[in-house]
């Protein structure tokens, strides 16, 4: 008997698991907040210097920027000359030469739209502006260290205890970061942020799908997903309403108070007591959901003894210890690892931030083109379901990249004075890479057989995580030409798709357990044949009937193998 028939005993549908997904999925909605927060915090309103000496008109305070704007960046020494036909710009009256400089005495800021954000208060304008990218990428840094760190500390204190913590950090150093004093205080704030979420992320995922039948566990991942897309909905509402960065902080950080209450509630890992020698409390676990299930007598009969015997394979599976250098060892995982799958979960992170955290540059309302892309989401994850189930798992994947990243590079040519186009390009690429993440979650888990399956998807988010946060800082170079920013971000995702393509199709083939099942995989050969004596797998004796004409038919390594009409 597996864990799976034990939950069924003990009721895999019912009640508990309702509530239970319900508590780990609300707070879903507020991740998205945090993750595209600076959108709205981070905004750089229309500026100007503030004008040298007492300057008749903003003409003849600041020199004219290359859009026929005045300067943001730099201001006369001295007010021009204003004559019968507008301020002179070429000399002062007493005939020496206009001279320019910076903004000494700061900057008059548009707050029309944003009463502050923290651009506004801490002038990360001209040689600043880069600073602002700077704190993006250290939040995103910190869901890459988050992920380490937390993820070695879940299997040794538990997935609750650190689900409960890290709730609890979000909600301090979010809370602390709408109290900062100074940039530096505000980006180590948003550092242990980005640390926080990346480990509720973890023990999410992992307490949701333990404890809801197999069968469902697709529902049930779909259903979370869908939390953070309606999450992209609510941050834009709540930006309009709340212009003040400071405030709009502490409002998207207060809700993690009450899931650090509530997280008590959660159930703890049941394989992972048995595997830490607490089989008493993991018992107690089972009995408990039993009864919110109404099957009390069920848990009852439950015995410390069988619930060891049960899940003895599993155990013995479990403590099989490889290192991460597995995975570069044979040449299948070398090809899955470095040059595809990473490849690929790299170039997703890495346009899928650089277009979400890019919408000030598209020339349109921030609120409504934010809600647009949290709307893009719904049919893109959608269509990518229905690829993947019909399709297959590498052409979807391929075909995501390829198509992200020729929109991200099509909107060169598109020019400035065009926001529609330039915005639907940008939402259309932007639609293919949430298609690509959804698909990723799904194609990691069937690559690696079970013995190392949690290594790749590690190393693999590693590489998500690694793109998020290089992302930000690409577009310094911007300063440079404009626009290789957008030629790096679009030439990344089409790298990604053509590397997909190398990937092996795992649609309607069995999960590996082993590393041998992967190469027999691999080598297009069944999963289940015979061997001769000298190691050789036995040819089929007939498709229809099974190897060596059983009547059992057998498991190949892909469905498109052999003809599907059997």
């Amino acid at each position: 008997m597996t864990f799976s028939e034990i939950l069924e005993r003990v009721g895999s549908l019912g009640p508990f698991q309702i509530l239970h997904v319900f508590l780990l999925s609300f707070p879903v909605l507020f991740m998205a907040s945090h993750n595209l927060l600076q959108i709205f915090t981070a905004a750089t309103p229309p500026h100007h210097c503030v004008p040298a000496h007492n300057a008749s008109s903003l003409a003849s305070a600041l020199p004219v920027g290359p859009n026929g704007d005045p300067d943001r960046c730099l201001r006369f020494t001295h007010p021009l000359v204003e004559g019968p036909l507008g301020p002179s710009n070429t000399t002062f009256p007493n005939g020496t030469w206009a001279h320019t400089e910076p903004c000494l005495d700061g900057w008059i800021y548009d707050r029309s739209m944003f009463t502050s954000t923290i651009v506004t208060e801490w002038n990360l304008v001209c040689d600043f502006r880069q600073m602002k990218e700077m704190a993006q990428s250290f939040y995103m840094s910190g869901i890459l260290i988050g992920g380490i760190v937390f993820g070695g500390l879940s299997d040794r204190f538990g997935r609750k205890p650190i689900l409960t913590l890290c709730y609890l950090m979000m909600a301090v150093s979010s809370t602390c970061s709408a109290f900062s004093p100074n940039f530096l205080s505000y980006t180590i704030f948003r550092f242990l942020v980005g640390c926080s979420l990346s480990g509720i992320t973890l023990s999410t995922v992992i307490l949701c799908v333990e404890w809801v039948p197999t069968h469902v566990r697709a529902v049930q991942s779909t259903i979370t997903g869908y939390c953070y897309t309606i999450g992209q909905f609510i941050l834009p509402g709540l930006a309009y309403a709340i212009t003040e960065w400071r405030w709009l902080q502490f409002v998207v950080s207060t809700p993690f108070f009450i899931f650090f209450l509530s997280s008590w509630w959660v159930a703890e890992s049941v394989r992972w007591l048995v595997l830490t020698g607490k089989s008493p409390k993991a018992l107690k676990e089972l009995r408990r959901v039993a009864a919110f299930n109404g099957r009390k007598e069920e848990g009852d009969k439950l015995s410390l003894e069988e619930l060891k015997l049960n899940l003895h394979k599993e155990i013995a599976l479990s403590k099989t210890s490889y290192s991460v250098l597995i995975l570069f060892q044979h040449s299948i995982l070398r090809r899955i690892s470095c040059c595809n799958l990473h490849l690929s979960r790299f170039a997703t992170g890495f346009a899928y931030y650089s277009l979400a955290m890019g919408v000030e540059d598209f020339g349109v309302n921030i609120y409504m083109l934010q809600i647009i892309f949290g709307g893009v989401d719904v049919p893109a994850k959608f269509v990518s379901v229905l690829c993947l189930s019909y399709v297959g798992r590498r052409i979807t994947q391929g075909a995501c990249l390829l198509l992200a990243g020729t929109a991200i590079l099509a909107n060169i040519f598109v020019p400035s004075d065009m926001p529609i186009i330039r915005t639907s390009l940008a939402v259309f690429g932007k639609g293919c890479l949430s298609s690509s993440f959804n698909c990723l979650f799904l194609y990691t888990s069937e690559l690696y057989p079970t013995v190392i399956r949690q290594r790749g998807m590690g190393l693999g988010n590693l590489c998500a995580r690694m793109g998020s946060m290089i992302a930000p800082l690409v577009k310094i170079t911007g300063e440079v030409m404009p626009f290789i920013p957008a030629i790096i971000y679009g030439v990344v995702p089409i790298l990604g798709g053509i590397s997909a393509f190398f990937l092996p199709e795992t649609l309607n083939t069995a999960l590996p357990e082993t590393i041998e099942d992967l190469e027999r995989r691999s080598a297009y050969l069944p999963l289940t044949a015979p061997l001769t004596p000298r190691g050789i797998p036995t040819p089929p004796q007939c498709p229809c009937l099974g190897w060596g004409g059983e009547t059992e038919a057998p498991r190949f390594a892909r469905a498109d193998s052999f003809p599907r009409g059997n």
